[in-house]
């Protein structure tokens, strides 16, 4: 069972929530809405409408996080890519076929004996 009085940070007799919530719950616009309706207004110069777009776009569109690659990676990827290369050399022709992407039994005629 507890025992005491519950901890907060919030000191006696404070209010709850701020006095003024802001511009976002009265139906005003907030910053990120000014920023976007700036920035398409085609009025602004286009030097001005960019600077808004760089102020903007971290609220718009989220940086990817760096991430760590996990597992047990045997090759390097040069090694992996010379894998490949090998098993390429591997998988072509050495002159007992048809060459390249033409078909058997197509490309020049054999030559009449006459």
């Amino acid at each position: 069972m507890a025992r005491g009085a519950a901890r907060t940070s919030r000191k006696a007799g404070a209010a709850a929530r701020p006095a003024e919530a802001g511009p976002a719950t009265d139906g005003g616009l907030t910053p990120l809405d000014y920023m976007l309706t700036m920035l398409r207004d085609e009025s602004l110069e286009p030097k001005a409408r960019f600077e808004i777009a760089k102020a903007a776009a971290p609220y718009v569109h989220a940086k990817l996080a760096t991430v760590e690659p996990s597992g047990g990676i045997a090759l390097s990827h040069e090694d992996a890519l010379a894998e490949l290369d090998d098993e390429s050399e591997d998988d072509e022709p050495r002159g007992d076929g048809p060459q390249g992407n033409e078909p058997e039994g197509e490309g020049d005629p054999p030559e009449a004996a006459g």
